[in-house]
């Protein structure tokens, strides 16, 4: 795997990745999406005490002429957001899986990350054209 897939995260097919961060899981958008995206100048996010609920959105990232909403892996309690990020978005071009997380959730159930693509699966979802 390279930088632009760790091997390491669970994937969706809305471009989110997830990572096991033992109580916790941290949730941000692929290296696949940004790029796909372009430069990000926005970023709204729940605040910590909210639930997501998965499938729903959760927030908005927005280029310069476009907004895309970002969609719940897994549902669960956000405990944590990135909260520089918000005033820094553009972080999310430059490092999507470190320094551009977007939140870490309480899951209701840390079982349902077994339900999301490993990194191989990403992988080949993406080269199909995803």
């Amino acid at each position: 795997m390279s930088e632009t897939i760790k091997a390491s995260l669970k994937y969706t097919k809305e471009h989110e990745w997830v990572q096991d961060m033992g109580e916790y899981l941290r949730i941000g958008i692929t290296h696949h999406a940004q790029d796909q995206l372009g430069d990000v100048v926005y970023l709204e996010l729940p605040a910590p005490g909210d639930r997501i609920e998965s499938g729903d959105t959760f927030g908005v990232v927005e280029i310069v002429k476009a907004v895309s909403d970002l969609y719940a892996p897994i549902s669960g309690e956000v405990v944590a957001i990135n909260a520089p990020l918000v005033d820094t978005p553009e972080v999310i071009n430059t490092s999507p899986y470190d320094s551009g997380w977007m939140l870490e959730i309480k899951p209701d159930d840390k079982n349902s990350i077994n339900d999301l693509m490993s990194a191989e699966a990403y992988k080949e979802f993406v080269e199909n054209g995803a």
